[in-house]
């Protein structure tokens, strides 16, 4: 699987895994160089606190276009150490 934005290849791996019709991607296959944190934020109630990161492609930034659990609750274990994207962001074979 591939994650593009604006035609930039952000993460690829072919040992994702899917949790509610989402692709979660090793972080080792996320180009760091495109990522910035941010300060957001959002709860969920079986995976925990997940954190965001914008997306930077060409000048361009996805605000909070990716994220993933640092700490994910138990039952949610399996993504720790993955990203997932949104927001325009492709996520294809």
């Amino acid at each position: 699987m591939k994650a593009l934005w604006k035609g930039t290849v952000i993460a690829e791996s072919d040992a994702t895994v899917v949790v509610e019709g989402n692709h979660y991607f090793p972080v080792s296959s996320v180009n760091p160089a495109l990522l910035a944190p941010s300060d957001t934020h959002t709860t969920c109630s079986w995976k925990g606190v997940a954190s965001y990161y914008d997306v930077l492609v060409d000048g361009q930034t996805n605000k909070d276009a990716a994220w993933f659990y640092p700490a994910p609750k138990t039952d949610a274990a399996h993504i720790a150490g993955h990203v997932a994207f949104w927001r325009g962001v492709s996520v294809v074979p």
